[in-house]
């Protein structure tokens, strides 16, 4: 049996891989939508040799709008998979407290979430998923948009949110932030002996 801290940081790394397995599907998905951008490059092209004549020459003006708005569609490609990732880690976390109490993670190292009504599920799902990506995504949109110094800044404080989210876990009650904002508990799923009441263990 492992140590309770132990179990639980376990849980969140089987919760994570799965979430960065589904992030790698969307690199894939991503750069074949980008790569297939090449497809559009003669509407894109017909385009820009549009702008050209109406700019009266402006060779460099019209290259620039052509480049910029093929630009503007590779952003936008990597936003949305970033929307994407974060829409559905929330609906992971809160589709599986809703429906089993525990993520596939709790379940496989014998934790549960209680409890775990329909609006508490969602509050802790929406802490989680902002702790876990949420912020990091937000960071990495910023760095794409070219905001380099506030996505630094906005990457620090998503390390610093993951770390007041988690730390609590070391506490005595062992409750995340997301539990605390959630009025939710981790507990562990003990075998009772027969005629004994198992003591309730919060993690």
């Amino acid at each position: 049996m492992f140590v309770p801290k132990l179990r639980r940081a376990m849980a969140w790394f089987i919760d994570f891989a799965l979430v960065l397995t589904l992030a790698a599907g969307l690199a894939v998905l991503t750069f074949h939508r980008i790569a297939g951008l090449v497809t559009d490059v003669p509407e894109l092209a017909a385009r820009g040799g549009l702008d050209l004549l109406s700019s009266r020459g402006d060779v460099i003006g019209a290259s620039a709008d052509f480049g910029v708005s093929l630009w503007d569609k590779v952003v936008f490609d990597v936003e949305e998979a970033f929307g994407v990732l974060v829409v559905a880690t929330f609906l992971y976390q809160w589709g599986c407290l809703v429906l089993a109490g525990r993520t596939v993670g709790k379940g496989l190292l014998g934790l549960k979430v209680t409890p775990c009504a329909p609006r508490r599920a969602a509050v802790r799902a929406l802490v989680t998923t902002a702790a876990d990506i949420a912020v990091y995504a937000v960071a990495c949109v910023l760095l794409i948009e070219r905001q380099f110094v506030l996505s630094v800044m906005v990457w620090a404080l998503a390390v610093l949110f993951f770390l007041f989210n988690a730390l609590p876990v070391l506490s005595p009650t062992r409750r995340s932030f997301a539990d605390r904002v959630a009025g939710t508990t981790v507990t562990g799923l003990g075998i009772s002996t027969p005629g004994a009441t198992p003591p309730v263990r919060t993690f």
